[in-house]
Formats: C-alpha cells, sequence, structure tokens
C-alpha cells in the first residue's frame, strides 16, 4: 500500500441510492410534465449534476426549468436517501483495513455534502471518512479537479501520493487533471473500455477487487 491517502467518489463507487435517485428523478420530470424515465436511463446520469441529468433526459437546456428540476428532485429524492442508500459489498472490509492501517479516506462528490453526511451518519460510517467534498463546495463539477485538489490540500497530501477511486470518466478526468493516480470501480454503468483513453492503475470489477490491488 503507497498511497497516503484514498479518495472516492460516492454514488456507484461505495454506495447506490438508486432507489431515491429514481424517485426523484420520476418527480422532478413529472412535476415539469415529462412522461417517467427509464430506471436504466436514469442510472446512466449518476455523476453528473442534477441539471446535467434533466438535460440529458429531456434534452431542455431553459435554466429556469433546470433549477425547477433541482428543487423538485430533491423534494422526493432527499427523504428517502438516509434509509434506501446502501454500501456496495466490499466497502467495509475496503474502509476498516485502511482506518487500521492509519490511511485517511476521504468523499468527493456531485452530491451534496449535507446529505451524504446524513447518509452516513444513518450508516454508522462517518467514521471512516477524514473528509468529506460535496458538489456545493466547488464552482464547478467534475471533470474540474476542483474537488479533488481542495481535498489534497485538506488532508495534507501530494497529488502523486493518493489515489482517487470513481465509477465514471468524469472521475477519470478529474483524477488526471490534478495529477491523482486513478482506480476505475465498476459498481456502475461505465463499462471497463470507456477507461482506456485515461491514465489509470487499475480497473476493478468491485470493491473486493480494488482491495486486493491494495494489498490491504
Amino acid at each position: 500500500m503507497n498511497y497516503q491517502a484514498v479518495i472516492f467518489d460516492f454514488d456507484y463507487t461505495l454506495g447506490d441510492a438508486t432507489e431515491s435517485i429514481v424517485a426523484g428523478y420520476e418527480a422532478g420530470l413529472a412535476g415539469l410534465g415529462w412522461p417517467a424515465p427509464e430506471r436504466e436511463a436514469v442510472r446512466r446520469t449518476v455523476g453528473y449534476t442534477l441539471e446535467d441529468g434533466y438535460t440529458m433526459l429531456t434534452g431542455d437546456r431553459d435554466p429556469d426549468r433546470r433549477a425547477r428540476f433541482r428543487a423538485l428532485f430533491i423534494d422526493r429524492a432527499h427523504e428517502l436517501q438516509p434509509a434506501t442508500t446502501r454500501f456496495f459489498p466490499g466497502a467495509a472490509p475496503l474502509l476498516d483495513a485502511l482506518e487500521a492501517r492509519s490511511i485517511p479516506a476521504a468523499i468527493v462528490t456531485t452530491k451534496r455534502s449535507d446529505m451524504l453526511r446524513r447518509i452516513l451518519e444513518r450508516q454508522n460510517a462517518a467514521h471512516w471518512f477524514r473528509l468529506v467534498i460535496g458538489g456545493e463546495e466547488v464552482t464547478a463539477p467534475k471533470p474540474d479537479p476542483q474537488g479533488l485538489l481542495r481535498a489534497l490540500d485538506r488532508l495534507d497530501v501530494a497529488p502523486e501520493h493518493a489515489l482517487y477511486c470513481g465509477d465514471t470518466v468524469m472521475d477519470a478526468g478529474a483524477a488526471q487533471r490534478a495529477g491523482v493516480p486513478f482506480a476505475a470501480v465498476l459498481n456502475g454503468t461505465t463499462p471497463a473500455a470507456d477507461f482506456a483513453p485515461f491514465p489509470h492503475v487499475c480497473v476493478a470489477d468491485d470493491l473486493w477487487a480494488l482491495k486486493e490491488f491494495l494489498g490491504l
């Protein structure tokens, strides 16, 4: 284990919030007069901002409607997320092993940090993470490296001594721009081949495989 810190994306990297996300999209789209979305179409938006996910599904770029969608989504999804979000298999052993070796773990995500902290507290998981940086704490979403660079600064770790783990090409792009080694985790909808253009040290089928790669 050669890294001084391991930073994770959350949705479809460590945790699965599909039920609440689908419910939020259904409510938001219905409130704006759109038909119910297909579940897999919603899953493919995870990792993007809510506004961009709305546009991906509808083609609508009107800023007021994009903002209205976010509000409708939050009204529905945020009441469900703490109770319905689950960690993927292998997450607890991986995070326990990092904690046992005093290697700080952190999260950099597009999800709001207040919601993520509620999820972590509900799952008795907050103790695993030294730091959480949510989407509201940066001015540009991934692949902009702003969130990762902020995490590195607060952890006092050089980019080359950290590892960022994520499930999308936005995560891979953010790591590349920040100069941070990247490990892809295939818990989401992005196939392994999509990571080929990006520098990476590992493409892990799941969190058990990531733990094995890290030698934990």
